[in-house]
């Protein structure tokens, strides 16, 4: 099986949201070539691996975003300047969460 290049990411931004806010939830924003080199597109989900934990997240496309870094929003145990993985859930494979 063959893995796509995927390199790590800086987390350059944080959004913390309160209860009763519209948008809510984890998200993970990064530009249009970063995502395009991780075959990731706008609403899918991915993993986002920190330094103590991971979580899912939905991609939202955001070209303010600069190259080799990514905005989180409502993702524990992730701070800014931190170091992250995106991978894709691997859906199709039978007892294997990752691609």
């Amino acid at each position: 099986m063959t893995r796509s290049f995927n390199p790590p990411l800086q987390v350059v931004g944080f959004i913390g949201t309160r209860a009763g806010e519209p948008d809510r939830g984890p998200l993970v924003r990064l530009s249009t070539s970063e995502a395009s080199l991780r075959m990731l597109s706008r609403g899918e989900m991915v993993w986002v691996y920190g330094p103590r934990r991971h979580d899912l997240a939905t991609v939202e496309i955001d070209d303010t975003v600069p190259k080799g870094g990514v905005v989180v929003r409502d993702i524990a145990g992730i701070a800014v300047s931190e170091i992250v993985r995106l991978v894709k859930p691997d859906l199709d494979r039978r007892g294997g969460r990752f691609a």
